[in-house]
């Protein structure tokens, strides 16, 4: 059978659904065929005024994004009351990203980062957790078929940590921030991540700083929740180190679980 890959880090959409606002957020961009899993990348044979003009392509597309991205703040903006859940799109860093591919829900969630324990940045990301909670609750009646993956900015376990002691009730580590991820393993969802055997001290981010890399002073805060239906195919998830490595590289590792369809 075929395998579809799922990251939690990255993650093309070529229609995306604004879960937080009804109606579909319409964005000028589309993502290029995808490659098989083994499949060499083209061979460039572009001029240098093609490869310009594919730049101010991408350019045009970036501004494109930001130009909804601002549109969906002014509605949000102009709304009043209501559920959280109903109305956010980007707040304080927060994102959503849904679509429904082939009967795959897929809800890639950016979790605001929370700054400190009893900061109001803190409060308000226990507010989003709640509100993003009786939101996946809908849609897990909705789509049996359900994949929740992206940045939580939240370790779930001591395991997770590569100093529990020195993180224990830090901002990511603490208990709240825990008990809403468990809440989300109650809903029915299971950590793709912890369905397989996986080496000590595995972990999906590390500082820039401090020489925390190298040292594997990590955490794993980006996670690939699964519905039953989807746990049931899933045969490998694996946080790729490797990526983490070389020029400039984000502070984040890509999460990746194998699911099979056949």
């Amino acid at each position: 059978g075929s395998r579809v890959m799922i990251s939690a880090t990255l993650f093309g959409l070529s229609h995306l659904d604004n879960p937080f606002l009804p109606g579909p957020a319409p964005v000028a961009y589309t993502h290029p065929p995808a490659r098989r899993l083994n499949e060499a990348p083209p061979a460039l044979k572009a001029s240098p005024g093609e490869v310009t003009s594919r730049i101010q392509q991408l350019i045009d597309g970036a501004k494109a994004l930001e130009r909804e991205l601002a549109r969906l703040k002014g509605k949000l903006a102009s709304s009043q009351g209501g559920d959280l859940a109903s109305q956010a799109v980007e707040v304080n860093g927060a994102q959503v990203l849904a679509a429904t591919i082939d009967g795959v829900r897929v809800i890639c969630l950016y979790v605001p980062n929370g700054q400190a324990v009893g900061s109001d940045k803190y409060r308000y990301k226990l507010d989003w957790l709640a509100a993003s909670t009786r939101y996946l609750r809908r849609e897990f009646e909705q789509h049996p078929q359900l994949a929740v993956i992206g940045d939580f900015n939240i370790a779930p376990e001591d395991r997770d940590v590569h100093d529990p002691d020195l993180w224990r009730g830090q901002i990511m580590c603490s208990d709240a921030e825990r008990a809403v991820f468990s809440a989300w393993i109650d809903l029915g969802l299971t950590d793709a991540f912890r369905l397989f055997d996986q080496p000590p001290k595995t972990f999906s981010w590390w500082d820039y700083r401090q020489l925390a890399f190298p040292k594997n002073h990590g955490l794993r805060i980006d996670h690939v929740l699964l519905s039953p239906a989807l746990a049931k195919v899933c045969t490998g998830c694996r946080i790729d180190r490797q990526a983490r490595k070389g020029e400039k590289p984000s502070d984040h590792a890509p999460v990746v679980a194998d699911l099979s369809s056949s």
